[in-house]
C-alpha cells in the first residue's frame, strides 16, 4: 500500500420505520468540521479490519450498534490533507441496534430518512453510489456466512488421514481473525464440513457463541462431487433457519456450490475467488439468492 493511501470504512445503517409500517430509514450524519452530510464512516485504526472499523465508526457517530450485513464494496477519491493521496472507503450494509444519539464534536446532527430522501441530502456522489448498491437488494434479506477453512499446511507434509489434517500456525492466525470478525455479522449457528481443518477454523467462534459446531459431511469436496444437489438443499435448509448461520467448507466445494445456487436463482456471477480464510456473504430473499459478496480475508490490512 502506498504511503499516500488512507483506508476507511463505513456503513449504510438502516432500521425499520418507527410506526411499524413497511419500509426502512437510513442514517445520514452531519459533520460540523466539514459542514457536510454523509454516511457514517471513518479511518481504520492500526491493526483494524474494515469490518471492525465500520462497526466502531458507526457506533461512535450514530450511537447505534451496527450488525453488519452484506459488503457494499469500495469507493475511492483523492485527498489532500495531511498529504496528497487517495482515500479508499469500504462499506457494509448494517442494521441498527438503537442507542440514544448524542451530538459530539464529530457529528452534531443525525437524520433517519427513507433512502430516496437520504440520497437527496447526501453531499457526495460516492455516498450515493453506495446507497444505490444498498437499495439493489432487500435490506432485510437474510444472510449465510460461507467460510473457506484456514491454512492447514501441505497435504504432502501430513502423514495421517487427510480428513484429520489440522490447521497450521498461519491457519490458526486466520481462524483467530475470523473469530474476531464474524461476530460483527450477528451469527447464531455454526456448521462445518466433516474435516478437522474446517471444524478448527470455526470452533473458537462457536465457543464464544456458546453453540456446538454442527458437522456437515455433505459439504466436503468428496461428498459434493458425488451429490452436489444434496449440498445445495442442505445449505438452503440451513439458510431458512433462525439467525445467521456460519458454514465452513473447502476450496473446491464453495465456488461450485455458490454457482449452482446462483444459477437456480437466476443471479449472474462471474469470478468466484476462494482464498483460505475467506468469507462469502450470501444474501437470500426467501429461497432466492439475491447477492453474493466476498471478503478475501479477516486479517487486518497493513496501514502506513
Amino acid at each position: 500500500m502506498s504511503s499516500g493511501t488512507v483506508r476507511a470504512a463505513g456503513t449504510v445503517l438502516w432500521r425499520p420505520v418507527d410506526d411499524g409500517a413497511d419500509g426502512i430509514v437510513i442514517a445520514v450524519v452531519h459533520r460540523p468540521k466539514l459542514n457536510d452530510w454523509s454516511l457514517p464512516k471513518g479511518k481504520l485504526e492500526h491493526g483494524e479490519t474494515p469490518a471492525a472499523a465500520a462497526a466502531r465508526e458507526t457506533w461512535e457517530e450514530t450511537g447505534s450498534r451496527a450488525v453488519l450485513h452484506r459488503p457494499l464494496g469500495e469507493v475511492g477519491y483523492p485527498v489532500f490533507r495531511p498529504r496528497p493521496g487517495r482515500k479508499i472507503v469500504t462499506y457494509f450494509a448494517a442494521r441498527a441496534v438503537e442507542s440514544p444519539f448524542a451530538p459530539n464534536h464529530e457529528v452534531d446532527d443525525l437524520r433517519w430518512l427513507p433512502p430516496s430522501e437520504a440520497a437527496g441530502l447526501l453531499d457526495y456522489d460516492t455516498d450515493r453510489t453506495i446507497l444505490e448498491r444498498f437499495t439493489a437488494v432487500p435490506a432485510d434479506a437474510h444472510i449465510v456466512l460461507l467460510v473457506r477453512h484456514a491454512k492447514a499446511g501441505h497435504r504432502s507434509g501430513w502423514t495421517g488421514p487427510d480428513e484429520q489434517r489440522p490447521l497450521s500456525a498461519a491457519g490458526a492466525d486466520q481462524a483467530k481473525a475470523l473469530r474476531a470478525m464474524l461476530p460483527l455479522f450477528g451469527p447464531a449457528r455454526v456448521h462445518a464440513a466433516d474435516r478437522t481443518r474446517c471444524v478448527e477454523t470455526v470452533r473458537g467462534l462457536a465457543d464464544d457463541l456458546g453453540v456446538p459446531v454442527t458437522v456437515e459431511p455433505v459439504f466436503t469436496e468428496e461428498a459434493f462431487e458425488q451429490d452436489p444437489d444434496a449440498a445445495v438443499e442442505r445449505l438452503s435448509h440451513i439458510a431458512s433457519g433462525p439467525g445467521v448461520p456460519v458454514i465452513c467448507s473447502q476450496g473446491r466445494t464453495i465456488p461450485a456450490l455458490i454457482r449452482r445456487i446462483a444459477a437456480r436463482s437466476g443471479l449472474p456471477l462471474h469470478d468466484l475467488p476462494c482464498k483460505k480464510g475467506s468469507t462469502w456473504v450470501l444474501s437470500f430473499a426467501g429461497t432466492t439468492l439475491v447477492a453474493a459478496d466476498y471478503i478475501a480475508t479477516a486479517l487486518p490490512t497493513p496501514c502506513p
